[in-house]
């Protein structure tokens, strides 16, 4: 008897993936639909889901999506993407509406919450039950799971928005449009554009005096993640370290340098390292949410 079909849907804010499979090495299959409005982008979502329902049948949808959303199942907007920058998108209904379509059990968490439990089931965090996935691209988010399970608060957590130490001598004054400075307004993509100044970013040197100050506001992020939490390792993707895969070797280097030997990290290979499953993490972390919803198993 073969295993279950899961679908899932990872909402981006510039595009959204579909996905039917059974696992990372089973995938039947997978569609990128651009992120417009919210009823044409749901909508091609909504017939792409009940085609593939009638092809193949799935057992359960996970639904991983961009933010802020609102994970309070007593809410009366559960599943809904809530006060965001995406124009058109806020208060927009996401998993209610899908699961109202396809009619299978639910589960629905943020893109990046999606992408450390399928970090933890398949990829780089395998065999742990304490875990970071921090991606770091148009924004920075942080997946943050303890003893199996995301985190959960009166909100998920927004730890791309800490206010880092800055690095000595960096004077660039932030381009986050709520705090200046804070982490995802100092190392995100649109914070090196800005810090680029019309260069190239594909043609910077690995040893180009910007990525110290990068490197070193990560490494600050990754540092205030160690001490509140004190996961088994961090997995670094996203964009930026996608083009510039040295940071990873730098934070790594950078966050030993902040911790001063106060706590020490565990293992032998790197703490901070790069996804295992890549850019599927993020697909695959709503099968992840699918399979929790199905009841089969956890972490």
């Amino acid at each position: 008897m073969s295993d279950p079909i899961y679908a899932g849907v990872e909402l981006g804010g510039t595009k959204c993936v579909v996905i039917v499979a059974r696992g990372p090495e089973d995938i039947l299959e997978h569609k990128a639909i651009p992120t417009t409005t919210p009823e044409e982008t749901l909508g091609s979502i909504e017939a792409t889901l009940l085609e593939w329902q009638a092809n193949h049948g799935f057992e359960a949808l996970g639904i991983a999506s961009f933010g802020p959303v609102d994970l309070d199942e007593q809410s009366p907007t559960y599943g809904h993407i809530v006060r965001t920058s995406k124009p058109g998108w806020s208060d927009t209904d996401v998993a209610r509406r899908l699961q109202r379509a396809t009619g299978v059990p639910m589960a629905f968490d943020t893109d990046v919450n999606g992408a450390a439990l399928a970090e933890l089931r398949w990829g780089a965090g395998q065999g742990m039950q304490d875990f970071a996935y921090i991606t770091v691209g148009t924004g920075i988010g942080v997946g943050l799971v303890i003893n199996g399970k995301p985190t959960r608060g009166f909100a998920h957590s927004e730890l791309g928005h800490i206010r880092p130490a800055r690095f000595a001598g960096d004077d660039f004054a932030g381009s986050c449009p709520y705090h200046g400075d804070c982490a995802e307004g100092l190392a995100s993509g649109p914070a090196l554009k800005a810090r680029l100044g019309g260069r190239s970013f594909d043609e910077l040197s690995a040893d180009d005096p910007m990525w110290e100050a990068v490197g070193w506001t990560i490494a600050q992020l990754c540092h205030a993640i160690v001490c509140a939490a004190a996961p088994h390792a961090m997995a670094l993707g996203g964009g930026v370290t996608d083009r510039q895969p040295h940071l990873i070797e730098r934070v790594n280097q950078m966050l030993e340098q902040s911790l001063n030997g106060y706590m020490l990290l565990p293992g032998d290979s790197d703490y901070v390292r790069p996804p295992a499953l890549g850019s599927n993490a993020g697909p695959l972390g709503a099968i992840a949410l699918a399979i929790s919803a199905s009841g089969r198993s956890s972490v």
